[in-house]
């Protein structure tokens, strides 16, 4: 029997948030104001200051990457904003990180953008992040909630754009480094990079080698990674080229019972079972100032081929992707306002060829057209208005029929200036994403899959007092149609792909950076979410794989010239693995520390992870009798001793 759930409160989140934000603010509440520092972002296409943004946005520099220690991006966002992630089954440092509660289909619901270009999949196989050399980056910036104008399907959850030195387009001087670092579990790894430039033209270049053991048994990788881009600039025209690859190979040591796991987490339940990834990319950008328009173009290619084994079964694919983007600035004063049109056009293709006797190809296609208008009246009120249609054709030789829709997105935007250092905005919009390669294809006898829709709502705040600032937030997502796999959906045997009954998504995010002294910086990322059934069989209780809160906080101490010691706290809160909650994963803190010495051309840092040693695991899909089954234990407590050298 159906039923419905309870009525949401919203009512208690915005208490929620009031509350914590007392707490955080209270010791500093009577600090003298001043104006909001200017924070530039490029998540919005093109460059502009954060503070007036009708939406939430983080940002992870590459100092911030640096100090936090992280070898990969997935360990930044974890360690730096504690977004909550799942170690991924290919291992190798990959996590499946979750911007707003989607649990298992996280991934879907997410869009990664690398210097411009789609990086996300069109099948359940996971967007790898590991194999971006980590030296690369220039910053990361999270888009809180749907990009779904501006980024297009499967951007509800938000949007992760990564941005490397080179695609940041900056005057640089001339400069390399040479990174080493040994570890616990085996661990070895090589990092170098190369910043040339003179006459107008600029080369980059990056390349990283990591290999280890890791935790468990039969967990041992191999991952080389390599990136690099050359371009040419004058005072209004940047054209370039870029590449990068990656591979890695990597033993599967597969999942442990709870019996296996209570007696010995390193342990593998997989003798044989292996994996390799290889991804490459190609591309060419060009960015031209002409006039009062700013005009982006992109195009690249993506091959990425996995050979795996698993339980004796042999499991083998080929992608093949294409991807081009358009997009273009106008800015103009009327009156006393100013108003800024962004209009943009992409096309993508994506195709992936499963080998083997049961072989198959699924394709993917997708043209888009998006236009976005912001307004800013004399006073600073910012008004926002964007749209976006998008034909999307999808097509796999194993299903019964494809998928041939157009969808459209929307979403308008406030922000206002409450006084010279605080900022109030909020937005309300509408997004969507189609069921992907895999999921259309395996489905309950008979069924299609209708499309997935949002409705989004977000309301927030910035503040900035002396020597720190708040961006604090509440939102709701209305889905209807949500796509996801289910268990206990009929079909030859239990379990399909399904258009959920009506769900929600829910909550708050506060993120917070304090100066407490002119050498001890506090910084606080603190998460509240809902995720729940509204109506049908799973009324009222939690999507699998969402931790209800998340905490993260991290000091940055520069006790003396050359001396830095940084290290944080991350708690996520415990989580059902089953649709029906009868499980649980508990929760858990981990804690980290790294001390760095930093000479004229040399730094030498030591830093342990894990630092109390905690047993936990973030990866769970199997309950049996009230029991969680089907874990991938987490690495215990680990040192890395490392050295750079600059020149």
């Amino acid at each position: 029997m159906n039923v419905s759930a309870p009525p949401a409160r919203p009512s208690a989140l915005v208490l929620s948030l009031v509350a914590t934000c007392t707490v955080t603010l209270s010791p500093i509440a009577s600090a003298q104001s001043y104006t909001l520092p200017l924070t530039t972002v490029t998540a919005t296409r093109f460059a502009e200051v954060a503070q007036a943004l009708p939406f939430g946005v983080s940002v992870v520099t590459a100092d911030d990457i640096s100090a936090s220690g992280a070898s990969t991006v997935n360990e930044a966002l974890m360690r730096v904003l504690g977004i909550a992630g799942r170690q991924d089954f290919f291992g190798g440092g990959e996590y499946v990180l979750d911007l707003r509660g989607f649990g298992g289909t996280a991934d879907n619901n997410q869009v990664v953008i690398v210097d411009g270009l789609r990086l996300s999949e069109a099948d359940l196989g996971g967007t790898r992040l590991a194999g971006i050399p980590i030296e690369s980056i220039e910053r990361i910036e999270v888009i809180r909630g749907s990009g779904a104008v501006l980024y297009g399907e499967g951007a509800t959850g938000g949007v992760i754009v990564i941005t490397t030195k080179a695609g940041a387009g900056k005057t640089r001087p001339n400069k390399a480094s040479v990174y080493g670092a040994a570890g616990s579990y085996g661990l070895r790894e090589l990092r170098g990079n190369v910043a040339v430039q003179g006459g107008g033209f600029s080369l980059d270049a990056s390349a990283q080698k990591q290999k280890a053991d890791n935790y468990r048994d039969r967990f041992a990788s191999d991952l080389d990674s390599i990136s690099a881009t050359g371009q040419w600039s004058n005072d209004w025209l940047r054209l370039g080229v870029r590449g990068a690859h990656d591979d890695l190979s990597v033993q599967l040591p597969g999942a442990l019972s709870a019996a296996q796991y209570a007696a010995n987490p390193r342990q593998s339940g997989k003798p044989a079972d292996e994996a390799s990834i290889r991804n490459q990319r190609v591309g060419v950008f060009a960015k031209a100032e002409l006039g009062s328009w700013q005009v982006t173009g992109d195009a690249g290619t993506r091959d990425k081929r996995l050979r795996s084994v698993n339980s004796g079964f042999v499991y083998d694919y080929d992608v093949a992707s294409t991807n081009y983007s358009l997009n273009a600035r106008h800015e103009a004063k009327l009156g006393g306002a100013v108003n800024v049109l962004v209009l943009g056009a992409s096309h993508e293709r994506w195709t992936r060829d499963v080998l083997g006797a049961f072989g198959s190809t699924a394709t993917q296609s997708s043209r888009a057209l998006y236009a976005k208008d912001d307004i800013t009246l004399a006073g600073g009120t910012r008004i926002s208005a964007g749209l976006r249609t998008e034909r999307i054709v999808k097509d796999n030789t194993s299903a019964a029929s494809g998928i041939n829709d157009r969808m459209n997105a929307w979403e308008l935007g406030a922000s206002q200036p409450v006084s010279s250092t605080l900022t109030a905005y909020a937005r309300v919009g509408r997004s969507f994403r189609l069921a992907n390669a895999d999921e259309f294809s395996f489905t309950s006898l008979g069924a299609s899959l209708l499309p997935q829709v949002s409705r989004d709502a977000e309301l927030g705040a910035r503040w900035a007092y002396t020597g720190g600032k708040v961006d604090a937030r509440v939102y709701s997502s209305r889905l209807t149609h949500e796509i996801g796999y289910d268990p206990n959906a009929a079909n030859f045997f239990p379990g399909a792909n399904v258009n959920f009954d009506p769900t929600r998504r829910q909550g708050l995010e506060i993120d917070t950076s304090h100066a407490l002294t002119g050498s001890l910086d506090l910084r606080v990322n603190a998460a509240l979410r809902e995720a729940t059934f509204r109506s049908g069989p799973y009324a009222g209780k939690d999507v699998p794989l969402v931790p209800h809160r998340t905490l993260a906080v991290r000091a940055d101490w520069k006790p003396a010239a050359g001396h830095r010691v940084t290290g944080g706290v991350n708690w996520v809160s415990s989580q059902r693995p089953d649709f029906d909650n009868k499980c649980s994963m508990p929760a858990y803190a981990t804690a980290d520390v790294r001390y760095a010495w930093t000479g004229r051309f040399v730094e030498a840092a030591l830093g342990v992870t894990n630092l109390f040693d905690k047993k936990y695991y973030t990866q769970a899909f199997g309950c049996v009798a009230g029991t969680t089954e089907s874990i991938y234990p987490e690495a215990g407590r680990a040192f890395k001793a490392s050295i750079r050298a600059s020149f």
